[in-house]
């Protein structure tokens, strides 16, 4: 008699996880792992489905530790110009969508590279050459910077007598007026929040169509790594519809300065997101965001010593390190996990310091606090994530010596910081939990481009040979292990996926070969040939 809800993959490599058996064969029922091995495969006769491996690898899916998928497809919504290599390029781009679309208000969109221009640093007057009467607003790759022409000035009543914000940078020209590069949220909201709403049908539209791009990768659970108000009917309203593809959990931003009125009401948001009905498995809403600081390539990261450029300048703190301790302190308190983007060795001194005061404040409990990206870390520091049981999530595409590194980052570190970057293998020696995630749409969503960067340390093109600071590599296993189980323990969902064990939820990704057996610069020509969730198909 045959089972008709339980599934048996054989006839491959099954890859439990790291220092786990390796085996052949694998069976589920009901959603969850039964059996593997030689009990799984006996199992197959009376299978309702049987896949063959065709001597491929089967994996835990992956989990994205941190990501925006709402933002991510509202970018394939708006002009296309991400990989466009000149101002005029990024500007013709824009120019052809504003036509197709004369109905839009606004163009927004994002994704451009910062390097196309010097510094970063883009004028209005070019965009104002396809679009001159009507606002235009393109977010850098990194979000944290955008290019705005001349109307979207205007409206906003951004003038040469407007003082400079204290949380975000106005770029000038020399006689003071505005260039049209503004950095950072005290510069970038007051034009953002202009922008007429996305409406929540697009918004739906644009999650659906993330998730079904994770789910092609090998994703089934993404950490949102900033959920404001708006963005969490998103989520409801995907999840009734059938339309949230992958597992989430959302970390509701914290604002500086308004952080006391949100206890209570992300306390009601978490409850009520746990109240839908389907959202068993699927969506928590159990994190709040903390965005430390800014980013390297801005000059907004925020550093123990003055940036090489700029002399006396060392960044732009989001929070004010007392300010921090208590918020973080008061959602800790309220049952939350913590995420703190922190990019430069001051903002991650102030992150690991604010949970510190949190332990010391709180009763105990399993907090596992996150510090997202943690590009630079002062060594006085290193020792400190494993002491507070803080996970360290890194972007492993990052970190790569490609244009942004030669043209920004370095020149703004100097030679000495720039050696300490993404340090992968030291926070792994000294005993700190990892897990990976892609910042998409910052940068690839797809793990097996992060993990070949993670392993060898080159860019996609091989170079340099020898690895960029070859000495933060880390292990294809290790690597795969961040991504998987490593997501899993940042989830608090290690005993339901991230690994392939008996009991475990069939999260599980099909690759037509072993990521571990390829050259290490060719790990991502490895082809993902399914994915399922809870045993479930979805890719």
């Amino acid at each position: 008699m045959r089972e008709g809800d339980m599934t048996v993959w054989t006839n491959g490599t099954v890859w439990s996880g790291r220092g786990r058996t390796r085996t052949h064969s694998l069976a589920a029922r009901g959603g969850r792992i039964v059996a593997l091995g030689a009990e799984a495969a006996a199992l197959a006769p009376r299978a309702g489905e049987v896949v063959d491996l065709e001597g491929g690898f089967l994996m835990p899916s992956f989990g994205d530790g941190h990501a925006h998928p709402v933002v991510g497809g509202l970018e394939l919504q708006g002009p296309r110009v991400r990989g466009l290599d000149t101002p005029g390029r990024v500007a013709d781009a824009v120019g052809r969508w504003a036509r197709e679309h004369p109905e839009a208000e606004w163009i927004v969109g994002g994704g451009y590279d910062p390097t196309i221009a010097p510094g970063g640093e883009l004028d209005a007057r070019w965009l104002d050459a396809r679009v001159p009467d009507r606002p235009v607003v393109l977010r850098a790759s990194d979000y944290h910077t955008a290019w705005v022409n001349t109307e979207t000035l205007r409206r906003a009543g951004i003038t040469a007598d407007t003082p400079e914000p204290s949380d975000g940078v106005i770029v000038r020209r020399g006689d003071g007026a505005p260039l049209g590069t503004l950095r950072e949220w005290g510069a970038l909201l007051p034009v953002l929040d202009l922008a007429p709403p996305v409406t929540l049908e697009d918004r739906v539209r644009a999650l659906s169509e993330a998730g079904r791009r994770y789910t092609v990768t090998g994703v089934t659970w993404v950490q949102d790594a900033w959920v404001d108000p708006e963005d969490v009917e998103v989520y409801r309203a995907a999840l009734r519809r059938g339309l949230l593809r992958t597992r989430a959990d959302l970390a509701l931003r914290a604002v500086p300065g308004a952080w006391h009125d949100q206890l209570d009401a992300f306390a009601r948001v978490r409850a009520g997101v746990a109240e839908e009905p389907a959202a068993a498995g699927m969506l928590t809403a159990r994190t709040v965001k903390f965005v430390v600081d800014g980013v390297v390539e801005g000059g907004t990261a925020a550093l123990l010593a003055p940036y090489q450029d700029t002399p006396g300048e060392c960044g732009t703190p989001t929070w004010s390190p007392a300010e921090l301790a208590a918020g973080v302190a008061a959602f800790d308190r309220r049952g939350f996990r913590v995420h703190l983007h922190a990019i430069g060795d001051a903002a991650v001194r102030s992150a690991l310091d604010a949970v510190e005061h949190a332990r010391r404040e709180n009763p105990a409990w399993d907090r596992r606090p996150v510090i997202a990206h943690t590009q630079l870390v002062d060594p006085r520091d290193l020792d400190r994530f494993a002491e507070l049981g803080v996970v360290a999530n890194l972007e492993p595409l990052w970190a790569q010596y490609n244009g942004i590194q030669r043209e920004l980052t370095i020149p703004r570190l100097g030679e000495e910081r720039s050696c300490r970057q993404y340090p992968a293998a030291s926070l792994r020696d000294s005993g700190a939990r990892l897990s990976f995630g892609s910042d998409w749409p910052v940068s690839s969503h797809r793990p097996l481009d992060g993990i070949q960067v993670g392993v060898s340390r080159r860019t996609p093109a091989g170079y340099p040979p020898g690895g960029w600071l070859p000495h933060e590599r880390i292990g294809v296993e290790e690597a795969l292990e961040a991504y998987t189980a490593g997501s899993a323990y940042q989830a608090g969902a290690e005993h339901g996926w991230g690994t392939v064990t008996p009991g475990a939820n069939a999260d599980l990704v099909w690759l037509d070969n072993d990521p571990r057996s390829v050259d290490e610069t060719r790990i991502g020509a490895v082809a993902e040939r399914g994915t399922w969730l809870g045993g479930e198909r979805v890719s």
